[in-house]
């Protein structure tokens, strides 16, 4: 699905990623942990095509070098990055947004976009089951919502697109353990053979909820430790100040 090869980024004279390397295969989860400006978020904004880095290297994506396409083009391809800061955006109302990524989407996979009505439809029938009350998607995007509102406003987008590969910035961030659970509740369903996910996170607690299949240790912009789930009840335990003293 995925595979990183020698990738670097940059920004000014900071180098962040360095000779990063990284395969995800169809179906599989990921998870990557690592203290403070280690260069997970960058990762992430990077794999989704944020623009202001100076990147070199490769990002293939279902057998296709990607780096040089767009944020839009990556989406369209089955690629959705759930952010760890959501934005507030006055004025676009959730339903609104919602549906124009939804059809986007469709029209780029050649399908038959939705009308306003299955829309709602479909939308309610995704939002019940993440807790997510019908006036909400009346509202403008995440204006005046809660952290834990935010990510599970991520988390619906993410069941609606339906992508192909699910990037999750440290969506446990902010959330409490019932909000926690209904979000990892949310991805698990989403989980299948043919879609991947790779989990950014500081904390084990939302791995006890979904379980991945590879755990990774990232430092100062490098993997230094692959290993399995128990890797990370391992982190919790000793932290990474070890793995910062190797690098």
């Amino acid at each position: 699905m995925l595979s990183i090869e020698k990738l670097n980024v940059s920004v000014g004279d900071k180098k962040i990623l360095k000779d990063f390397n990284l395969k995800i295969g169809k179906g599989e989860v990921h998870a990557i942990m690592g203290p403070n400006g280690s260069g997970k978020s960058t990762l992430s904004y990077v794999l989704a095509g944020k623009s202001g880095y100076e990147v070199d290297g490769k990002i293939l994506f279902k057998d296709e070098n990607i780096i040089e396409l767009e944020a839009d083009e990556r989406a369209q391809k089955g690629i959705f990055l759930a952010f760890q800061y959501p934005i507030e955006i006055p004025g676009v109302f959730m339903n609104n947004f919602l549906k124009t990524s939804l059809n986007a989407i469709k029209k780029a996979k050649g399908q038959k976009e939705v009308d306003v009505v299955e829309f709602l439809s479909l939308v309610k029938q995704h939002a019940k089951k993440l807790g997510i009350k019908d006036e909400q998607l009346g509202r403008a995007l995440n204006v005046g919502f809660s952290g834990g509102e935010k990510k599970r406003n991520e988390v619906l987008q993410m069941s609606l697109l339906e992508p192909d590969l699910a990037i999750l910035d440290e969506t446990d961030s902010g959330l409490d353990i019932d909000a926690l659970k209904i979000v990892a509740d949310g991805v698990n369903a989403l989980r299948s053979k043919n879609r991947s996910f790779l989990i950014i996170t500081h904390y084990q607690r939302l791995l006890d909820y979904i379980k991945p299949d590879f755990v990774h240790v990232m430092v100062n912009g490098s993997i230094v430790k692959t290993g399995c789930s128990k890797l990370a009840q391992e982190l919790d335990k000793i932290g990474y100040k070890e793995f910062q003293k190797a690098v």
